[in-house]
């Protein structure tokens, strides 16, 4: 094995290997492949050199797929260690070989398959300066360079067009494969791709838009704002890698042996598994081709949309322990994502939430029990991610703070037999679902998971069927009117909206609200002004379109309305508390059971302010509404029920949202 740049030191992995090279026959360990290519190709196969530059996602995979077809000699080339964020997806990425050199974590394991196999090492990357030394006498190149790296790409085709060398690119696009191959006296890289003198960020457009003609990977792409071209990133799954590496593998061997046919660029080939869609195209003219500069134009200004208006949803840096965990916990769920909670450190094992409700401006909030039940979700979000570390909680309420202001005082306890509850990777990923459901009823398994999860507290109390379904979404139209008609309740509304948004760090996206884009339309229109609710409302119907799609269709559109129901009537903060932690537990069920959610809760506030004879609204109109409807909802249930039922919402099988809120990064929610 020779290294051009610096040296790598023999360890004991690679003495391994060359003991146990004695015993290796080549003709034996290839034998496999004969049928499918002669033993005379094999032993072609044998004195061919690839050169591969990159050995991340798809390069590692390239050279362990050639090695295994029974290639003998390589130049790789790899100036990069593997760290965390590669392990979805690269070959060599393991707990093992973290903060290692790639291409010499890559070349162990191409010696432990033959022992035989002469590599030449480029640790530093390919350059201008050993690019032909990286080429030199090889009979293939293979890229194996990440997406954005497109200069060093570009040059290294173009010395392959020079020198007569052929070439292929594959991309792991989503769960599929693009791949072009680049013959000698053919098509050639840049007459392909036309990257030379744009922008860096249109260059990527360029070489997304000439690998992808067809863009089957658009249909399923559920996060777009994941692509981040200005931080060179963007998502990618193993299927893909190993795809790409199945396909190159297959024209490397026609290439190599000189047999069947090898349909160059401008051809392109596409496979998407995940649709079950492959596609052989021919694009003359390439990216100049007058199809592909109309998809060019398109893309650089979806480009320029994706820039402006997507916030990129990231996890907070989190170092130690503690932080981790209180990174994992802040995506509790939260009344119109008011995260009422901020948090102190005290030390290692010692954290101090601070508490806070928004009763002094938000009418579904007046006594303070929404925003402590949103606490409760957070103390048991809080001891659900620090079970990953072997840690339980002890969880202290401190009695001389306000109500308003509550303070818990959070103690971590090492404890040996303590497993990591199975619930904790769903806790960033649990989200509501405003729209149409599944219909679909639930199974045993999930009612009775579903129920075990707020057991021994609480229960659960079911509505279910056709019947039911529609005795909810009329109460749930009903409950939308007077949401809609109350001045107060007007405020909440124009202030928790983020316009023009698929995520919010702390409201909610315009695009999560369940509404069509007419409805949007028109609700932000009226939110500007309270004349224009009262207008609409009394000329023109205004509560009617989001009614019906916020409150009807989404309460037939479901597999149940269900209620979170407590022992007795709660007393305290503490009971509301237990209350949220109960609820955490339940939507986090839900969501490992791959089922949706939407809580509906104004039935149970509306219903709890009359029992407790809280004035609620300065109309007339709205009290009396309000006090019809907490009829309709006790004789829809009980009124034994109606005083314990703390939680109520819809839930259903379904897709995943498109948009929802975030939250604000760990360090905001610090008290310093």
């Amino acid at each position: 094995m020779h290294t051009q740049d610096e040296p790598l030191e023999k360890n004991s992995v690679e003495s391994s290997i060359q003991r146990q090279g004695e015993a290796f026959i080549y003709q034996e360990a290839f034998s496999r492949n004969t049928g499918w290519v002669t033993e005379w190709e094999q032993q072609i196969l044998r004195g061919k050199k690839v050169a591969i530059a990159g050995m991340g996602g798809v390069g590692g995979v390239h050279l362990l797929t050639l090695a295994r077809l029974g290639i003998g000699v390589f130049h790789i080339a790899d100036f990069d260690d593997f760290e965390l964020p590669n392990f979805n997806r690269q070959v060599g990425a393991m707990v093992s070989t973290l903060g290692r050199p790639k291409v010499e974590v890559l070349a162990e394991i191409a010696r432990d398959i033959n022992p035989e196999v002469d590599l030449n090492i480029f640790n530093k990357g390919i350059n201008r300066n050993n690019v032909d030394a990286f080429l030199e006498g090889v009979d293939l190149f293979v890229d194996g360079f990440d997406f954005f790296v497109l200069d060093r790409r570009a040059h290294v085709f173009a010395r392959c067009a020079e020198l007569g060398i052929p070439a292929i690119t594959a991309a792991p696009i989503g769960i599929g494969t693009a791949y072009l191959v680049f013959m000698p006296g053919h098509m050639t890289f840049e007459e392909y791709f036309c990257l030379e003198g744009l922008p860096i960020e249109q260059q990527y457009v360029n070489f997304l838009a000439g690998l992808t003609p067809k863009g089957f990977h658009r249909a399923y792409l559920v996060d777009s704002s994941r692509l981040d071209l200005a931080a060179r990133r963007g998502p990618s799954t193993a299927m893909g890698c190993h795809l790409c590496a199945g396909a190159t593998g297959a024209e490397a061997l026609k290439i190599l042996l000189g047999r069947g046919p090898v349909r160059s660029a401008p051809r392109y080939h596409q496979y998407d598994a995940y649709r079950g869609k492959w596609h052989l195209g021919w694009l003359p003219g390439g990216n100049n081709n007058p199809f592909q500069l109309f998809k060019r134009k398109r893309g650089y200004r979806m480009l320029e949309q994706l820039s402006q208006k997507i916030p990129t949803v990231a996890s907070s840096k989190a170092g130690s322990e503690v932080e981790r965990i209180l990174d994992m916990a802040r995506w509790a769920p939260s009344g119109d994502n008011t995260q009422p909670w901020r948090f102190e450190i005290k030390d290692s094992h010692y954290v101090v939430v601070h508490g806070f409700d928004t009763r002094d401006h938000c009418v579904y909030d007046l006594e303070g029990h929404a925003s402590q039940i949103s606490v409760g979700t957070l103390l048991e979000s809080i001891t659900i991610a620090a079970s990953q570390y072997g840690w339980r909680t002890d969880i202290q309420r401190d009695l001389n703070t306000a109500e308003t202001h509550p303070k818990f005082n959070v103690h971590f306890v090492p404890e040996a037999t303590l497993r990591p509850d199975p619930l904790w990777p769903y806790i960033p990923v649990r989200a509501t679902q405003r729209r149409a459901m599944s219909l679909r009823a639930l199974t045993v398994r999930e009612k009775s998971l579903l129920e075990e999860s707020v057991k021994p507290l609480f229960s659960i109390h079911w509505l279910e069927g056709l019947e039911n379904r529609l005795k909810v979404a009329r109460l749930l139209f009903m409950n939308g009117k007077l949401r809609l008609t109350m001045p107060e309740a007007y405020e909440v509304h124009r202030s928790v909206i983020e316009w023009n948004s698929k995520f919010s760090k702390d409201r909610i996206p315009d695009q999560a609200v369940g509404l069509d884009p007419l409805g949007v339309g028109l609700m932000r229109w009226a939110l500007k002004d309270w004349g224009r609710v009262k207008f609409l409302n009394t000329y023109l119907g205004g509560t009617l379109l989001p009614r019906i799609q916020l409150d009807f269709i989404p309460g037939i559109a479901c597999a149940a309305h269900f209620l979170i129901i407590a022992p007795k009537p709660p007393q305290s903060m503490d009971d509301y508390i237990a209350t949220g932690r109960a609820w955490q537990r339940f939507w986090l069920t839900a969501s490992r059971l791959n089922l949706r959610l939407q809580p509906e809760m104004t039935p149970l506030i509306f219903s709890a302010y009359l029992r407790e004879g809280i004035q609620f609204s300065k109309s007339e109109y709205s009290q009396r509404l309000a006090a019809a409807l907490s009829s309709r909802l006790e004789q829809l249930l009980s009124p034994d029920i109606c005083q314990r039922a703390q939680v109520m919402g819809r839930i259903g099988a379904g897709a995943v949202p498109k948009a929802r809120s975030t939250r604000l990064p760990l360090e905001r929610l610090m008290v310093r």
